[in-house]
């Protein structure tokens, strides 16, 4: 058996051969060609009227998005940031973020799935050899996904990686168990950092289908519920040299994967709160009562409600104002960046993580006090919003982003170098 699923379900866990899997595993070879920035904003706007339809039975079912995740990729989108000089649309930053931000707004699952994907792409793009690029490059603009094997579970903190890539025979092989590996279960490639017997960090690139490796479906958070980020096993996986990038550069060398990770998180979160905000909004004008007291027709013309329903757009203009200002800010710095740069793109990201993280939790929660009891029915599903809000807002914690901000603006001092800041 070359890989095992492990999809849970009522029925309970279920195992399948890797020549069982399901459609979505298998490699695309027709996936559109994005050429523009402007393309690949529309495709996401006609992707999130798909994604949107089924996002409340997806969630209370359950249901992994297999067949969502295949139109996804097929459409290019998961291609944008490939380099022109490599065949691809080498799209902005900025359209990146909003690409995330409109597909979250539909389903934030698919929003967060191809996260790690669009970082590990930025990753190579600085630290991959040239016949590295040319092969992952050309594997993702056929439609491959890659997935994530994430931080481990039994370590002291994100940053202690226990996974190993050893020498033996003159082979290199890789074992470890790694958990959130959001994406891993729809992937071609699942890339997970290591550490090598000297100590140096490394980030492999591991054929799904590769005697060894083990994705097990266990996830069980209350939110994000349908992107499957449990557990991935590596067992003696045989790896080539070709699938292994040296770490050195990122961890030790200015450079912007930081920030992009946390722009796309934010990006998510914005999504989340467009979402929840827009469903508040649908639901006091057409199912919502006025309080009694209130002494209006309907629950749309409350002054109070006016009141917090303004509040919440004023919060969520400002979040995404400051989503599209930190892309920018990426953008506008031309690689390899010295250290002030990254420190100006890591606060700004921050600043835009601190809104968008408190408005997707707080539209979330006043959808209920504004929508009223009805809204609380099971079969609208509308607490979804506040249980994808709360899971993924935990990536990262913002009371760290406000220390961050505020020890570089009154000491000039830089926030951590790492993939969270």
């Amino acid at each position: 058996m070359s890989a095992v699923i492990i999809p849970s379900g009522p029925q309970g866990a279920e195992v399948e051969n890797a020549s069982s899997l399901p459609v979505s595993a298998a490699l695309i070879t027709s996936a559109h060609r994005i050429q523009s920035d402007l393309e690949a904003i529309k495709t996401a706007h006609i992707l999130a009227l798909d994604f949107k339809r089924e996002a409340a039975v997806r969630d209370r079912e359950r249901r992994l998005p297999h067949a969502e995740i295949a139109r996804f990729s097929e459409s290019g989108l998961w291609a944008i940031t490939v380099p022109k000089s490599y065949g691809g649309a080498g799209v902005s930053w900025a359209t990146v973020a909003e690409v995330i931000r409109i597909i979250s707004s539909a389903d934030p699952a698919l929003g967060q799935i191809p996260q790690n994907h669009f970082g590990i792409l930025n990753i190579l793009s600085q630290s991959g050899s040239d016949s590295q690029k040319k092969f992952f490059y050309g594997q993702v603009l056929k439609g491959a996904r890659l997935g994530n094997a994430g931080p481990e579970r039994t370590s002291k903190n994100v940053l202690d990686v226990r996974t190993r890539v050893t020498i033996d025979g003159g082979q290199f092989r890789l074992n470890g168990t790694r958990f959130y590996s959001t994406g891993a279960l729809f992937s071609h490639w699942i890339p997970t950092k290591a550490v090598d017997e000297q100590g140096l960090s490394a980030l492999v690139f591991v054929d799904r289908n590769t005697a060894g490796v083990s994705v097990v479906d266990d996830w069980s958070g209350f939110g994000q519920r349908t992107t499957a980020s449990g557990t991935v096993i590596f067992d003696n996986v045989q790896i080539s040299s070709e699938q292994i990038i040296s770490m050195d550069k990122i961890i030790h060398q200015a450079s912007n994967t930081g920030p992009v990770s946390q722009l796309i998180q934010a990006a998510i979160d914005a999504g989340i709160a467009r979402a929840a905000l827009d469903d508040t909004v649908e639901f006091v004008k057409t199912r919502s009562r006025p309080w009694v007291d209130s002494g209006v027709e309907r629950a749309a013309e409350d002054p109070l409600v006016l009141r917090e329903i303004g509040a919440l757009f004023i919060r969520l203009h400002a979040a995404e104002a400051l989503l599209e200002r930190a892309a920018n800010t990426i953008d506008k710095i031309a690689l390899p960046i010295d250290f002030s740069q990254m420190a100006q793109a890591s606060i700004n990201v921050a600043e835009a993580k601190v809104l968008t993280t408190e408005i997707a939790l707080k539209a979330s929660e006043k959808l209920f006090e504004l929508a009223g009891s009805q809204a609380t029915l099971a079969q609208h599903n509308l607490d979804r919003h506040w249980r994808n809000a709360r899971v993924h807002t935990l990536h990262d914690p913002v009371r760290w982003k406000y220390f961050a901000i505020g020890n570089y603006y009154l000491n000039d001092v830089a926030p951590p170098h790492h993939a969270w800041s």
